[in-house]
Order: C-alpha cells, then sequence, then structure tokens
C-alpha cells in the first residue's frame, strides 16, 4: 500500500473545531494518538559487500576454470589469488571455486561436498575477509566468480541435523543418507521451511562475498520445481547477473533456469574415440543428441576431465595419449559447441590422478608450451562467433575429426587427429579448390584432395 496516498489535507478552522467538540463529548475517552508510520519490514538480506560485478560474459562467451583449492600454494584462497594472473591470461573468464564450506567431521570422508555450515567459511582455506579479497580480485581482472553448491544434503554434524530434523528424510525417525553418500544427510525437498533455509543461504554467498553464482552438485537429485523456486528468488536480485550451472542433464533443469548443464556423454565419446574404440562420427552423434536433448535457451558444458574424472580416470596425459592427444582432444571440446572447462592442473599437464579430497600441489610453472597452446586455442575461439554460435558441417573421415562452423560471414574449418600416428585426410568435395587461414600461424592453406596431419596435431582455420 503507498503510504503517500492515505495522508490528509490540512484540517480548516472549521473542521477543527467540530473535531474538538466531537471528542470532548465522549466521556472517559482516551486522547487521540495519531498512527505512527509503518517501519519497513526487512528482507533479512546480509548488507551487499563490494560492487556488483558488471562484466558477467553471455552464456555463449564464457570460458570456465574450476578452481581445485587444494592444488593452490598453501592450499587457501591466499595461493589461488595469487595465480588469477595466469588464470585469466589463458583466456578464461569465469572462475567456478570447488566448495568453500567448513566440512562435517562426523562420519566423514574428507569430501567437501559434505557441507556443516552453508553460511560458514573453510578455515583451512582462510577467512571471509580472504575469500572477498580472492572475489574482488578476480572482478579486477575481468573474471566472474561463481561457487559450488550442495543442495542434496549436509553432513551429519550440521546444525540443521539437531534444530530441524524434519528438513531432512526419515525412516522410521531414523535420518537417511543421501544415495551412496555415507558421509550426506539427505535433504527433504517436502519441507517447505527447509527449502526456504537453503535458499536463504544462496543468497546470502550472492551478497556477503558478492558472487556471480552458483554451480550446483548433483542437480538431477532436487525436485524440478525446487530449482525453479531457488533461481526465481535469485533473479529477482537485480543488482546482480548471476550464472547457473547444474551438474545434471535433465532438460527441465534448463526450464527451471539454469544457463548450462553438463555434457557427460560427450566426454565419455571422446575418451572413447582417442582411446581408439569409436569413430568421429560417434563424437558427432553425440554433440547433435546432447544439444538437442536440452531446450534452446540452454549450453552444455564440454571437458576432457574436472575433479570428479581427474579423481578416477587420471590425468589428461594419460587420458588422451599424452600432451599432444590432450591439446587436440580440448581443441575439439572448444570448437564443436557448448561452453569449454579447464580444471586446474589440466593445462600444465600434472601427470597424476588428483583425489580432489586431498590437497595435492601441482607445479604450476610446468609444461609452459601446453599453457602457450592453451591460450591460443582460446583466443582462436574468442575471435570467432562462428565456433559459439555458427552452424556446423562435420565432414566424416575414419580418424580425423573435421568441421565447419558459420555465423554470417565468419566461416571456420576445424581438423584434428584422433591418432597418434600420421594420418591422411580425404578432402571433401565442398573443400577442395578453397583457400584458408591458418588460425594459429597466419600461412595460407590451399585444399586439393588430401592433406596430411601429424600424430594428435589440430588445425584451426578462416576463411
Amino acid at each position: 500500500m503507498n503510504i503517500q496516498k492515505l495522508k490528509l489535507k490540512p484540517y480548516s478552522p472549521i473542521l477543527l473545531l467540530v473535531t474538538i467538540l466531537a471528542f470532548s463529548g465522549c466521556s472517559k475517552s482516551k486522547p487521540f494518538v495519531p498512527t505512527p508510520t509503518p517501519t519497513p519490514v526487512s528482507s533479512g538480506d546480509p548488507a551487499q559487500y563490494g560492487t556488483p560485478y558488471a562484466s558477467v560474459p553471455a552464456t555463449k562467451d564464457i570460458v570456465m576454470y574450476e578452481v581445485n583449492i587444494k592444488t593452490f600454494p598453501n592450499a587457501n584462497f591466499a595461493g589461488v589469488e595469487s595465480r588469477l594472473d595466469s588464470i585469466k591470461a589463458l583466456g578464461v573468464n569465469v572462475i567456478w571455486l570447488m566448495p568453500i564450506y567448513p566440512i562435517g567431521v562426523l562420519k566423514a570422508s574428507g569430501s567437501p561436498y559434505s557441507v556443516q555450515d552453508y553460511e560458514g567459511v573453510n578455515s583451512a582455506f582462510g577467512t571471509l575477509s580472504d575469500l572477498r579479497a580472492l572475489v574482488t580480485q578476480a572482478h579486477s581482472l575481468g573474471m566472474a566468480v561463481i561457487l559450488d553448491w550442495e543442495a542434496n544434503g549436509t553432513s551429519w554434524d550440521n546444525a540443521w541435523i539437531t534444530s530441524n530434523p524434519s528438513w531432512y528424510i526419515q525412516n522410521g525417525g531414523v535420518i537417511q543418507q543421501l544415495s551412496t553418500y555415507s558421509d550426506v544427510a539427505a535433504l527433504n525437498f517436502s519441507n517447505q521451511s527447509m527449502r526456504l533455509a537453503l535458499i536463504k543461504a544462496m543468497k546470502y554467498w550472492v551478497f556477503t562475498a558478492n558472487v556471480d553464482g552458483y554451480r550446483c552438485d548433483f542437480a538431477d537429485n532436487p525436485p524440478a520445481d525446487f530449482w525453479t523456486q531457488a533461481l526465481d528468488t535469485l533473479n529477482n536480485i537485480t543488482t546482480h547477473k548471476l550464472i547457473y550451472l547444474a551438474e545434471g542433464t535433465a532438460s527441465t533443469e534448463i526450464s527451471s533456469g539454469f544457463q548450462l548443464d553438463y555434457a557427460f556423454d560427450y566426454y565419455g565419446s571422446i575418451k572413447s574415440l582417442f582411446a581408439g574404440s569409436s569413430t568421429p562420427s560417434s563424437l558427432f552423434a553425440t554433440n547433435a543428441t546432447e544439444i538437442s536433448s536440452i531446450p534452446a535457451s540452454g549450453t552444455k558444458l564440454r571437458y576432457i576431465t574436472n575433479h570428479d574424472d581427474a579423481s578416477s580416470d587420471g590425468s589428461t596425459i594419460t587420458e588422451y595419449g599424452g600432451k599432444q592427444g590432450a591439446l587436440a582432444a580440448f581443441a575439439i571440446v572448444s570448437y564443436m559447441g557448448g561452453v569449454p572447462l579447464i580444471y586446474s592442473s589440466q593445462e600444465v599437464g600434472y601427470p597424476s590422478a588428483i583425489n580432489f579430497f586431498n590437497n595435492v600441489p601441482v607445479d604450476y610453472t610446468a609444461n609452459p608450451d601446453m599453457v602457450a597452446a592453451y591460450k591460443q586455442i582460446l583466443a582462436f575461439r574468442a575471435a570467432h562467433e562462428a565456433i559459439k554460435t555458427g552452424a556446423l558441417t562435420q565432414y566424416n573421415d575414419a580418424n580425423i575429426v573435421a568441421f565447419e562452423k558459420t555465423s554470417g560471414t565468419d566461416d571456420v574449418l576445424i581438423l584434428a587427429n584422433t591418432k597418434n600416428a600420421t594420418e591422411t585426410f580425404n578432402v571433401p568435395a565442398p573443400l577442395q579448390g578453397t583457400t584458408w587461414v591458418n588460425g594459429y600461424t597466419g600461412g595460407n592453406v590451399t585444399f586439393s584432395t588430401q592433406y596430411t596431419l601429424q600424430p594428435y596435431s589440430y588445425l584451426a582455420f578462416k576463411r
């Protein structure tokens, strides 16, 4: 109600006299006391820290970097901050921080996804001030920051366990664990109070640490209407443009407001291709199927590893046949479609598996040749709208991933040898006699009927 419309005009002298006489005729009446102006109700949200970041990239332009804090110097926020310039130099514009919350101790496995306090900071990483400094510095360098969010359950020593046991799934009065995760107690999404508390905690970090969105773990598990409720609420924070990434594949997640979800099948397909157990045509088929499986408003996150895969499947160096194979795979991922992801350690060719439960110091000065190649791959992507939004034409070959992407006058051609052997590409008729510029070296190439590619080589051409 607009209080301004309720204000009365000043009394005239006659009206004032009539009013006084009326009150004086009332026996034992209490003196007239004007109703005070109502005090605005507080939203309960914390004050905004810092200035909301105004340069959050459009989804199509995102290049994401997953930060496993435990691989950085001193395994803390300051260690990550010390590497931000190098991360930015790769061509990254969005940083995803793996969980920054206190980890539960009761029934613990060491997983950072066992959250003891949704509004707390893991003291091993530093303080809230340290987190704010990291976010502020990332913003100053032109990078948005999103947090990892575990909406499915909490640790067994989270305060909610004792204060609000009805917020958890129970069987015979016993709180149940989440799926196969014995260190996580499963939240009950039928409880509206729990939902509101969870959403309140998500809003907390947008205001308190000035972050730019969330990567939501195991997003297929909560009901779609929860994500609609949560993201609609977050979108009411009009001072921020927020990024939402779902670790899931359900089309309902995109309909609920996520801009990005996972390319699980594509990851499996490209691994299989480099292992020699599938063909480029199967990768193209997976690409098309994944894209068609979600609403047009959504985009796939494409990767050759992430924290789960680096733990279970090992280094990209072993997965893709060495440094050059890993680079070829990343070029394909970056150019075929969707948004590319780099997992911290990948760009320097860390040679071993990384268990993200543990501190694993990585030498981020290793393999500068690989770092330079990552920069080159991503610089070409940034320069071409065709890669981000263009129509794809595939050229079938048994060993070479070959495709063209066009958007208006922007036209690019990608060739990648998926074999650790010299291979000959049989140039299709539409490309024969055409001249292209090598996007990495600047030299011209006119295609005849065949073109030779060295082992695991990859090339990006432009008209």
